[in-house]
């Protein structure tokens, strides 16, 4: 950045942050709670998967749950490195909330249950079986996945980066959730994956928040976001859909999708 161009015009043109001395107080505040929000996602996720190993039908099956808490944790840890870049006390960031706490399963979509825990409200709903936990992983997955598209250009390098490397780790469990529905279905588990399906639908919906805010239009001209919660919604949407399709996964996405 020159000396002369002031920085909101810096990141409006596609400037990039390497360092905390370099960013304003706005920004800063803006990026820590995406990644606070990543990291707490993160975490809630390995926690609710940590308490579903057991329940896999087989060795693989374990192996891959086993396998998901583990790099959750992993990715959960890069970002929060960065975190304590800007000062966040990353020692006891770990222990900060009861990570494995959920919701009654029947309470509505969308509802959060500590204000200070960032985790997206999806993450707030137990896990209720084998079948279940795969169904999540995949709808999740594929949410993540879209969401994690957003961070891949944002105009702080090191977020970047790092979710650079955490993108292809979430891709491979959406991956073997894949592979464990077909699996599930040569088994006859058709229904109870579109229960399933019915349930954490609207769910893993209401985590990409509201259409259109003044505050994600700020995290644009940040370099923070580049489309809307409408926009990134939609995406899901056809992704998931079609997913199911292959799957043979029919039943109530007409409903699904209104």
């Amino acid at each position: 950045m020159t000396d002369t161009m002031d920085i909101t015009d810096y990141l409006a043109q596609g400037g990039r942050l390497t360092n905390p001395a370099n960013v304003p107080t706005r920004y800063r505040a803006e990026l820590m709670k995406i990644m606070a929000t990543f990291v707490d996602s993160e975490l809630a996720g390995a926690a609710g998967f940590a308490d579903v190993i057991n329940a896999g039908p087989g060795i693989k099956e374990r192996i891959a749950a086993a396998r998901i808490v583990l790099e959750k944790t992993d990715n959960a840890d890069k970002v929060l490195k960065l975190m304590g870049e800007f000062g966040a006390n990353t020692d006891r960031y770990a222990n900060h909330h009861p990570w494995s706490d959920r919701l009654p399963r029947d309470t509505a979509p969308g509802t959060t249950r500590n204000a200070h825990d960032m985790r997206l409200s999806v993450l707030n709903y137990p896990l209720d079986g084998w079948v279940d936990a795969v169904v999540m992983n995949m709808l999740m997955g594929l949410a993540v996945g879209v969401q994690l598209s957003e961070f891949l250009t944002s105009s702080y390098q090191p977020f970047a980066e790092a979710i650079r490397e955490v993108a292809p780790r979430e891709q491979r469990h959406t991956e073997l959730a894949i592979e464990g529905l077909q699996k599930l279905i040569e088994q006859g588990e058709t229904d109870a994956i579109t229960q399933s399906v019915a349930y954490w639908w609207p769910r893993v919906s209401e985590s990409f928040g509201t259409g259109v805010s003044p505050r994600s239009e700020a995290l644009k001209a940040m370099g923070l976001r580049s489309k809307s919660n409408a926009e990134l919604h939609d995406v899901w949407v056809a992704v998931a859909t079609e997913a199911l399709k292959d799957l043979g996964i029919r039943g109530g996405l007409r409903n699904l999708n209104s």
